[in-house]
């Protein structure tokens, strides 16, 4: 009788977070971006933003803002930024994620006083002191929607749904969270809120990045309802092949059957969403299987921007800390809190360092596609795609794919970084020591300087000079060629 009324209590202490998504009554969810977004000068810029609280945000802006230094000019400000068309972020990247991909380049400047340096866990029951935390954390979370999430909507996003991300931007914006049923990364995304019968164009962005930063007992699961059979759903034809496909990948088939129980109507009643770096702490699992299921070689590219794009950058933000030793010392441990944190730490590296190569994998397989696709079209074709045959040269294409972490800074700046918690409130000299490494993580990556000199921002010379001291970024003139 004593278990059973405990269980009752645990049960009934949980914060519990009703579901907003609404129901799609006509047609399918559009596409959050137009497919043809205009690449600029052959350019073609990806970024992919790990977990960390607001360590990783902070990360992320800085490595936005040294990549805007790096390219910017008198003619160009944003310089590289602008060239964004793909963000992906997960937990705390996905707060600077979502923030750069719904306001654009613009919106760099203020994010440190408007969200890094302020108080997130404001409206949070956080202290481990207090019973009825530690209650509601076990019992599925102490924390609901109207905390974090509020916060974030308070201070960033203010009701901003999906549609309006879709109304004011080119940028292709992945938020990922974790289905902790069917074990895999979820993606806020048409596709799969058309396997929900959902409207994702009046989600709230708020919701999505605190379902990406939820992580287990801190935070109580974001709950999506199911609307099955509540409109004319049809599965993508990349689903039905995949099904009787021996030769689809295992991140394909298990997404496949993701959407399948979804739209079942049968399994899944109500999903619930926690941190999405369980599964997948970069963020870039939604690229590999876009690739996969992809049914033209130039996909998710329009034909258009297949044919104008020359280089790319996809660059990882990774701002984990170092392997946690501190307990290897000793006969005894981990236990308690601490084992549970190895395990959850453990399973989020192992499934990101996977998940990072098969991206590797999977882009080096697009680039060489492209350039096969490109070779194949004919001259009346390549015209009307471009405009016009003039520099014209089919395997004109490279891919640069790269990841900055706090690996290869000063020994004793990585220390003081891994000693910065995962967090949602910092102190401002933590928060402005994860963005100078953020940036002198982006300055001397060696991918970066690469594309930066092959998309024809910088020369080799003005790279290798380096910045002076102080906040103001140097301008390099500009040497972009057609």
């Amino acid at each position: 009788m004593i278990a059973l009324a405990l269980t009752l209590l645990l049960a009934g202490c949980a914060a519990l977070n009703k579901p907003l998504n609404l129901a799609l009554s006509d047609g399918a969810n559009v596409p959050l971006v137009e497919q043809d977004r205009g690449i600029r000068d052959g350019v073609y810029v990806g970024l992919a933003f790990s977990g960390g609280g607001m360590r990783a945000s902070a990360f992320a802006h800085g490595v936005l803002e040294e990549l805007r230094a790096l390219s910017r000019s008198e003619g160009d400000a944003d310089g590289v930024l602008s060239d964004v068309r793909l963000v992906t972020g997960v937990s705390g990247g996905s707060v600077t994620a979502a923030h750069f991909g719904l306001y654009g380049p613009g919106s760099v400047d203020g994010y440190r006083e408007k969200y890094l340096i302020t108080n997130a866990e404001k409206y949070m029951a956080n202290s481990p002191l207090n019973p009825l935390t530690l209650v509601r954390g076990l019992s599925g979370g102490a924390n609901g929607r109207k905390t974090f999430g509020r916060y974030l909507d308070e201070t960033l996003f203010r009701g901003a749904t999906f549609g309006d991300l879709r109304r004011r931007s080119k940028i292709q914006t992945w938020i990922n969270a974790t289905d902790v049923a069917n074990k895999v990364t979820f993606l806020f995304s048409p596709e799969t809120f058309d396997a929900l019968c959902s409207d994702l164009s009046e989600f709230p962005l708020s919701d999505a990045v605190a379902a990406s930063a939820a992580f287990p007992l801190v935070f109580s699961p974001i709950v999506l309802e199911a609307h099955s059979g509540q409109c004319d759903y049809q599965e993508p034809d990349w689903l039905t092949a995949a099904r009787h496909n021996p030769e689809a990948t295992a991140a394909m088939v298990a997404h496949a059957e993701a959407l399948e129980s979804y739209a079942s109507g049968e399994e899944v009643k109500y999903l619930k969403l926690l941190d999405g770096g369980i599964t997948d702490n970069f963020g870039t699992t939604g690229l590999a299987v876009e690739r996969a299921r992809a049914q033209t070689p130039y996909a998710p590219l329009s034909a258009a921007d297949a044919v104008r794009m020359r280089r790319m950058l996809f660059l990882v933000a990774d701002a984990g800390t170092r392997r946690d030793l501190d307990w290897t010392s000793r006969l005894r441990g981990p236990g308690g809190v601490q084992l549970a944190m190895s395990i959850a730490n453990s399973s989020m590296g192992a499934a990101s360092r996977t998940g990072y190569d098969a991206m590797r994998l999977q882009l080096s397989a697009w680039e060489r596609d492209l350039v096969e696709y490109r070779c194949a079209l004919g001259p009346a074709e390549v015209r009307r795609l471009r405009g016009s045959l003039a520099g014209w040269d089919c395997k004109d294409v490279k891919f640069f794919v790269g990841q900055v972490s706090f690996r290869g800074l000063p020994d004793d700046m990585r220390d003081e970084l891994d000693e910065i918690p995962t967090r949602l409130k910092l102190p401002v000299e933590q928060v402005d020591l994860a963005i100078e490494a953020g940036r002198l993580s982006t300055r001397q990556n060696a991918e970066v300087q690469g594309f930066l000199r092959a998309a024809g921002f910088i020369d080799t010379d003005a790279l290798l000079a380096g910045r002076g001291d102080g906040p103001a970024p140097r301008r390099i003139a500009p040497i972009r060629k057609e």
